[in-house]
């Protein structure tokens, strides 16, 4: 049993993928085995999770996923645990493992109730699993409801009840108040929908456990990267080994987004930091951070740059993009940018162009921003996360970083995309994109391909999020940029 962390490098696999896999080890196994395997991974959990427990309520429905939780049963009231198991479901339509397993769970002297207990000190959903195309309804609803209301820490079996294991949608409705710690154990493969979307809030800290079917021939739909390497710097470098980065933004009265786009790329290492200004009365310096070389946006050479563009760059930034597209070495677009792209083809064409003349180029769209670029509304883009970042990818000739919980970081159709695991609701302030570009800008500078360049800044950016210290004052854009190095 393996606890998944922002380090934790491994594939991700869909729900067609997992059934193959589950197949194919259940024909090489005795019956009935890997359901019981799966139960007695749920207890060892649930003991760990709840090792002085009185009550466990465990909820289980009426597919195998309630097995795994008739088997749990049965293996935490051998231990001396008192689980108390509701059942949604209908014991001659169960399957022959679920049927075996309930049977288990009986012999063990197992209290099946009606009702769930007034109170326990640990919930297990074991109610729905992959396999489940509706939404929980009626007495699996209230449950789920009851569940998620109880002060108790929640285990889901598998994947939580109503979330779709491909995409991170979840059909289950959240309790409005304070949420009680989660937990999933996912079995056979990770899945990528507990990673993106509502996935991470409704699974939690997750953990996997192969049930000893390790290997497989199938392709991973998409990836767990994990943590970065770290790049020590050479003596004998300078200025001139970290590369130019340009920042292209800053209209009138938005010129902090691009100076907090041109600190983080500072921060983040590159060797010169430009910031070309749209706004023609902005100071000639910033003195807080003199370092930044303040130009007028349109005399900038960007041949020899990775330019930045678009953070704070209002109206304005449409009269400068056909040059900065056309000239660019390499090239970070954001926000506005990526607004004024969205409705105007010339600019998606030459967009499109920079791929095949090998000029790299990283976009960072929010929901919103992806949706004015596929043409389609944000609920479309948060419905599947990973497709629509391919779609970017791949209709614009870039890698898309597609932000939000679980940033989704593709490039073509060739390669699985990331998901990232770093991050938290710290960064949920304005500014914070605008830091993430100038990070992806310093790694561009210094030639990172551009999919492990988007892929290491935003996993130092969330990163950042994730160790700020719990006293500390809240954490700003500025701040963030300021520890671009980290």
């Amino acid at each position: 049993m393996q606890r998944i962390t922002p380090a934790t490098a491994c594939g991700l696999f869909d729900i067609a993928a997992t059934r193959r896999i589950e197949q194919a080890a259940a024909a090489a196994l005795p019956p009935h085995t890997l359901m019981q395997r799966a139960g007695l991974a749920v207890a060892r959990l649930a003991m760990a999770l709840a090792p002085h427990a009185r009550t466990i309520w465990i909820a289980c429905g009426p597919g195998n996923n309630g097995g795994d939780g008739f088997e749990a049963a049965a293996q935490l009231r051998h231990r001396g645990f008192l689980p108390i198991v509701t059942f949604a479901g209908h014991e001659n339509r169960l399957p022959p493992d679920a049927s075996a397993s309930l049977q288990r769970a009986r012999d063990a002297g197992v209290i099946f109730a009606p009702e769930p207990p007034a109170s326990c000190e640990l919930a297990i959903d074991a109610l729905l699993g992959i396999g489940s195309s509706r939404p929980p309804e009626k007495l699996m609803a209230d449950w789920l409801r009851r569940m998620h209301a109880m002060a108790a820490p929640v285990l889901s079996v598998d994947v939580p009840s109503g979330l779709n294991a491909d995409t991170g949608d979840s059909s289950a409705t959240p309790h409005p108040g304070a949420l009680s710690p989660r937990f999933c154990l996912t079995f056979l493969t990770l899945k990528p929908g507990l990673f993106t979307a509502q996935g991470r809030d409704a699974a939690g800290t997750v953990w996997f456990d192969d049930l000893g079917c390790s290997g497989t021939g199938e392709a991973p739909a998409a990836r767990l990267a994990g943590a970065p390497a770290d790049a020590p710097r050479s003596h004998a470098s300078h200025k001139g080994s970290y590369g130019d980065v340009a920042v292209i933004g800053g209209a009138s009265g938005m010129a902090g987004a691009a100076l907090l786009a041109g600190s983080a790329a500072l921060h983040a290492g590159a060797g010169r930091v430009f910031v070309g200004l749209l706004d023609a009365s902005a100071a000639p310096v910033d003195l807080a951070q003199p370092e930044l070389m303040m130009r007028d946006a349109r005399s900038l050479d960007l041949s020899g740059m990775t330019a930045v563009c678009g953070c704070g760059g209002g109206a304005d930034i449409r009269a400068v993009l056909p040059r900065v597209l056309a000239t660019a070495a390499a090239l970070v677009l954001d926000a506005d940018a990526l607004n004024a792209i969205a409705v105007d083809g010339a600019l998606q064409t030459q967009l499109a162009s920079r791929a095949r003349r090998g000029r790299p180029t990283v976009i960072t769209p929010h929901p919103l921003e992806a949706a004015r670029l596929l043409n389609c509304t944000a609920t479309d883009i948060q419905a599947n996360r990973l497709v629509a970042a391919r779609q970017l990818a791949s209709r614009y000739g870039v890698v898309a970083v597609l932000k939000g919980s679980g940033t989704v970081i593709a490039e073509g159709d060739s390669t699985p995309p990331v998901l990232n695991l770093t991050g938290n609701a710290r960064l949920a302030t304005a500014g914070t994109g605008d830091v993430l570009a100038g990070m992806i800008g310093a790694a561009l500078a210094v030639q990172r391909p551009p999919f492990e360049a988007a892929r290491e800044a935003v996993w130092r950016h969330g990163h950042i999020a994730d160790t700020w210290p719990a006293g500390a004052p809240p954490l700003t854009a500025g701040a963030l940029a300021r520890q671009a190095h980290c």
